[in-house]
């Protein structure tokens, strides 16, 4: 015997590959069994996805902000990449320190297998049989644990039940380390691995068994009445601005949803209850009985920061709310609609943004023409022209309250964001791109602005703090729309400043004053710094 295997013999503590194998597997082992069980009682029980929602819901606002401006619509998957890194580096630690003893590892199993009940409980629209998916991913976890753990260090000499050993023989033998006790580890270690693929895996294919876009190719959607045709010259697409309707694929998507919900339209409801006097719950095919309509609208994010990209412009197909909530009969003294998404989000609409005349609020199930994508709140969601989205347009609705805004915090509200929140009067600067090399001379600079409820009556430019140039301004396709903007400069080399602002039919001009998103929405005058090279 060499003196490496005599000190490996000798040693009394799991080899450091062995130890850290444990912790990753039994981690492993534990997610994917409560992912299975999750798919089978509520997809959003899953222990991983329902500690990352909680996680989104006790974010600070400021860190949520840096997240949506640093990774935009990949916010949620950078969520759960660092998740998996926290807890993958948590379980190589407890293996680590699980050396001489399973204590640690297994009270990592089963504190990981805590946060997931808690998380679960917490969640607002699980019921008391999610448990089951967090209390088995801690049953496993610390199983699993403990089960490799001891076959990591079964003591020299002491072979497995199932061993044998042919002819007389008064050596030991080490079944840890080397020989047939590693090999024995890593074949069970591999077993493991393969098994914890294949139960999250099934719990996957499982939690994803409900055909939602069959549900979406079977509808058809028949406006009763439909938007205007988009007039020639609603955009400068040419020199520059987006496309006055944008396509559903690069329609943005902000919310918090990690896990975006699937629900088929003939398995939708929406309850219509509260300050009422009448409860109504309405199904999809109530709704496609009822008029449909078409309305061009703006839809605007609240955490856009000046010269953000958190504006999206669509036809949507829907239903009017103010029809359905005047059929319900709003009483005295309701001043908010709460509304409710199935995965239990919830925001709070001023009942007076939605009952005035020619507000175009919507139960929405359509977008430019194809019922909602499922990723934009297919079956139904919310839209309420000139209100940032966090407190009106609410994907996934299945649940509406007429109440007050003194008895009810909505999602936000209750993290410190505007009870009420109009969209104000901003512009963009999209063509020159920050710090981009334009060419020297006669230049085109482009962008779009938006007042909805008010319309835009003028954009100016300057350049180099120099005075203010009017803009050439687009058709008008409605004031609850975004409207395009374009002026032709005369640019020496080097490099400039442009800044630009809107001026609403109030009167309002945008102020110089900058406000950051949070919490009723950015200001200030949006500045790009470029160069004209000669």
């Amino acid at each position: 015997m060499n003196a490496t295997t005599r000190r490996q013999r000798d040693d009394p503590r799991l080899p450091l590959w062995a130890a850290v194998a444990a912790g990753l597997l039994a981690v492993a082992a534990a997610l994917a069994a409560g992912h299975l069980v999750a798919a089978l009682v509520d997809p959003f029980a899953s222990p991983f996805l329902a500690v990352g929602n909680t996680a989104i819901d006790l974010t600070p606002h400021p860190v949520k902000d840096f997240a949506i401006r640093t990774f935009g619509e990949d916010d949620k998957l950078v969520l759960l990449a660092g998740m998996a890194v926290v807890i993958a580096g948590a379980a190589v630690v407890a293996g680590l320190l699980s050396r001489r003893g399973a204590l640690p590892g297994t009270v990592l199993a089963g504190g990981l297998g805590v946060v997931g009940i808690v998380a679960v409980l917490a969640r607002p629209t699980l019921g008391v049989t999610a448990v089951l998916a967090p209390v088995i991913s801690l049953v496993v976890g610390v199983l699993v644990f403990r089960w490799l753990h001891r076959l990591a260090r079964r003591p020299a000499g002491e072979p497995p039940e199932d061993a044998t050993v042919d002819g007389p023989s008064t050596r030991p033998v080490d079944w840890r380390v080397p020989g047939l006790g590693r090999r024995r580890f890593l074949v069970t270690s591999t077993a493991v691995a393969a098994a914890a693929g294949a139960t999250a895996a099934a719990g996957q294919f499982l939690g994803g068994r409900v055909d939602v876009e069959a549900s979406r190719r079977s509808i058809r959607l028949t406006p009763d009445v439909t938007a205007p045709p988009i007039p020639e010259g609603a955009d400068f697409a040419g020199d520059g601005t987006p496309t006055f309707l944008t396509s559903n694929a690069d329609f943005y998507r902000v919310d918090t949803a990690l896990s975006v919900p699937r629900v088929r339209a003939q398995d939708w409801r929406v309850r219509v209850h509260g300050m009422v006097d009448r409860e109504l719950v309405l199904t999809y095919d109530d709704l496609l009985a009822r008029p449909l309509v078409e309305k061009t609208i703006s839809l605007c994010c609240v955490s856009n920061e000046v010269g953000g990209p958190y504006i999206s412009t669509t036809t949507f197909i829907g239903v009017s709310l103010s029809d359905i909530l005047a059929e319900a009969g709003i009483r005295p003294g309701s001043d908010q609609i709460a509304t409710r998404s199935v995965d239990g989000w919830t925001c709070g609409t001023p009942v007076e943004d939605v009952m005035r005349p020619g507000s175009d609020a919507l139960l929405a199930v359509g977008m430019n023409g194809e019922p909602l994508p499922v990723e934009h709140g297919f079956p139904v969601r919310m839209v309420v022209p000139g209100l940032y989205g966090f407190v009106s347009a609410t994907k996934w609705l299945v649940d509406a309250e007429l109440t007050t805004f003194a008895d009810f915090d909505a999602y936000w509200v209750k993290r410190d964001w505007a009870r009420r929140a109009p969209i104000k009067t901003m512009s963009r600067v999209d063509r020159p791109k920050a710090f981009e090399q334009v060419p020297a001379g006669r230049f085109v600079a482009a962008g779009v602005a938006w007042a909805q409820h008010r319309g835009v009556d003028k954009v100016e430019v300057r350049v180099d703090g120099g005075p203010w140039q009017a803009t050439t301004l687009s058709t008008e396709v409605t004031v609850d729309t975004w409207r395009m903007w374009r002026a032709e400069l005369d640019l020496p080399a080097g490099s400039h400043t442009l800044e630009v602002r809107a001026t609403d039919r109030t009167g309002y001009t945008q102020t110089s004053e900058r406000a950051e998103p949070i919490p009723d929405g950015a200001a200030g005058w949006h500045t790009i710094v470029f160069t004209a090279r000669p």
